[in-house]
């Protein structure tokens, strides 16, 4: 994989900014992890002892000297981690092999498929997403063959990552549409975790949508559309028909909510708070179906009661050719774009998040699930700016470690300014060099 290498215990070299212990945190004897000296968003340092996949204590820095496995977290914002609400598995990684100059068409082969979808998840897992749910193409000529490879990558990331799927077929109604309405039942049936597609681009876009709230009532599975939302009729009607259903309606992009006049707009956001629908945004750019760019009126969805998550969509595809994937990037240009407090913007990418997703809430807090990302900084707004070194924990295993060094060339200017570096901390109680 290009962009990811193993990571070799003892290589300390290549990380001369961070903690000096291995991703793999097992213990023989069965004691739990403890992250030493983490500080948290309200300004505390803390120690943090994690075990059986959760959080078991939090005490003050020094206060858990507990034996087993201990890992430094001196110089490191301690947060709950993000997850990715809305990723394209199948498509990611496909934008080099498309357009002229392109050494020949994407690969839609099975093993290309899960290839593709491993890496693009453990390339979000590096920048801190430990969940991620994919929509997938069914349907036309791969049937469902797009949806067992990302299942199948689903199945070997198990420990690392948890990739949830949403099934997507592209017509649903009339003659043409019967055999996906058909195949959509099937999806479920293998193991997608979610149904949805985009209405936009069928026919008639409120039959496609009562066709998957349909379905999702049979088979008691989540929603997840695609949708412009520049229709405010068609999204009065979609949020009327997804009123109460359990477990839940999730649309997005709605980048054209923003383009309607404000009272429309308004109106607009009120229907879907009603309903209970959740707005997943795309800061980073679209995904494949929706042309138009943009983003949801984030502030004026939150005002009328919307939860409203964050999403990375296209990945280095046709649709966004230098997508990022990452949570953070997306967290920070909601606050540097839409003029959200970063402790808001980081919670559309977290906790807003995971409910989109269906998956339990983490807090820094004795009994939350261990899913854990440490930032170098100590503020959050810093860390959204600056966030190079990530230390990513998962079900309480640290399982994937970026890290950057800072340096000035020698100056007087450096010196008489003691401008930062970051180099490795003193050596202390949880092992420094």
């Amino acid at each position: 994989m290009p962009d990811s290498q193993p990571w070799q215990p003892d290589d300390h070299a290549a990380d001369a900014a961070g903690p000096t212990s291995s991703p793999d945190t097992a213990d023989p004897a069965g004691n739990g992890l403890v992250l030493c000296g983490a500080r948290l968003t309200d300004g505390r340092v803390v120690d943090v002892r994690l075990g059986g996949g959760r959080i078991e204590a939090v005490g003050t820095a020094g206060s858990l000297t507990a034996s087993g496995p201990r890992l430094d977290l001196r110089g490191y914002l301690l947060l709950p981690a993000p997850a990715d609400p809305h990723a394209h598995s199948d498509t990611a990684l496909t934008a080099g092999g498309t357009g002229p100059d392109a050494p020949g068409p994407v690969s839609h082969r099975p093993e290309d498929i899960r290839r593709r979808a491993t890496e693009a998840a453990l390339l979000q897992l590096g920048h801190g997403a430990t969940a991620l749910r994919s929509h997938v193409r069914i349907g036309d000529v791969q049937g469902l063959a797009s949806l067992e490879a990302v299942l199948q990558a689903r199945h070997s990331l198990r420990g690392l990552a948890d990739l949830t799927t949403v099934a997507v077929p592209r017509l649903l109604t009339g003659v043409a549409g019967a055999d996906n309405l058909a195949m959509l039942r099937d999806a479920v049936k293998m193991g997608a975790d979610a149904v949805g597609g985009c209405p936009d681009l069928d026919p008639d876009p409120a039959g496609y949508a009562e066709a998957v709230l349909e379905v999702a009532a049979e088979q008691g599975c989540p929603v997840d559309l695609h949708t412009d939302g520049d229709d405010p009729a068609r999204l009065g009607r979609l949020a009327a028909m997804a009123g109460g259903l359990r477990p839940g309606v999730s649309l997005g992009p709605c980048a054209g909510l923003s383009r309607l006049p404000p009272q429309a707009a308004g109106r607009a956001a009120d229907q879907l708070a009603a309903a209970g629908v959740t707005v997943i945004c795309l800061p980073q750019g679209g995904c494949c179906g929706v042309e138009d760019r943009g983003t949801a009126p984030v502030r004026l969805l939150r005002s009328a009661g919307v939860r409203v998550a964050a999403g990375s969509g296209a990945l280095r595809d046709v649709a966004n050719p230098v997508g990022r994937g990452d949570p953070l990037e997306a967290a920070y240009l909601l606050a540097s774009q839409h003029g959200l407090p970063a402790t808001e913007a980081y919670e559309a990418v977290s906790s807003a998040a995971r409910a989109a997703t269906g998956l339990p809430g983490v807090r820094v807090e004795a009994g939350f699930p261990a899913e854990l990302l440490a930032v170098r900084g100590d503020q959050l707004p810093g860390a959204l700016s600056l966030a190079y070194s990530r230390i990513v924990v998962h079900r309480g295993r640290v399982v994937a470690r970026t890290s950057a060094v800072r340096e000035y060339c020698e100056s007087e200017t450096v010196v008489a300014l003691d401008l930062p570096r970051q180099g490795r901390p003193d050596s202390g109680p949880c092992g420094g060099p």
